[in-house]
């Protein structure tokens, strides 16, 4: 139903799954085995795995922190689009290589799910995209002692408000792992 002319595909996209990123995540193995699982799905699917990688002041380009977890191996014919800010289309070439892959629909995965999901979802919906979260292969840190909400609260709220996220010709929603198809 995206905005986007000339846009039927799906794409995978994975999120900032980094080594310091998720060290401390909530269910992080059980998430990161989510997202193999999406990522077999989608390459037998030949749909499109397009991988996210944040770099900023604490985050830096090159560190041990900064690489993906050993658990996920992108293949080289596999995009790896390079941000500094939350939303992975902001200052980015995301939105040329969904252009060149024909992508209308997003499958988003990955963390945080309080930062770089949510801007990632809400920028994809602004820009024409469908945007679809899979509920069970997001995580997010434990930011409670700052006044957050505990991490199964943070993603069981973004689950709840984006199940029926929708924009004029654009939806949003969810998924669980196991009903996702491209």
């Amino acid at each position: 139903m995206t905005t986007l002319p000339d846009r039927p595909n799906s794409a995978l996209l994975i999120i900032d799954v980094q080594n310091a990123v998720v060290a401390g995540s909530h269910k992080r193995d059980d998430v990161i085995a989510n997202i193999n699982t999406l990522v077999a799905k989608a390459r037998t699917a030949e749909v499109p795995v397009i991988w996210v990688q944040h770099s900023d002041d604490e985050l830096k380009a090159g560190s041990e922190g900064w690489k993906y977890v050993p658990e996920l191996v992108r293949q080289d014919t596999e995009p790896l689009v390079h941000k500094n800010y939350p939303d992975s289309f902001e200052d980015t070439e995301l939105e040329s290589v969904l252009a060149e892959h024909k992508v209308g629909r997003l499958v988003v995965t990955g963390a945080q799910t309080d930062m770089c999901i949510r801007s990632t979802l809400h920028g994809a919906i602004v820009r024409g995209y469908d945007a679809t979260l899979v509920a069970d292969a997001h995580t997010t840190e434990d930011l409670s002692k700052y006044g957050a909400p505990t991490p199964d609260q943070v993603i069981a709220h973004t689950n709840l408000y984006w199940k029926e996220h929708c924009a004029p010709g654009r939806q949003g929603g969810i998924t669980e792992t196991a009903e996702v198809t491209f």
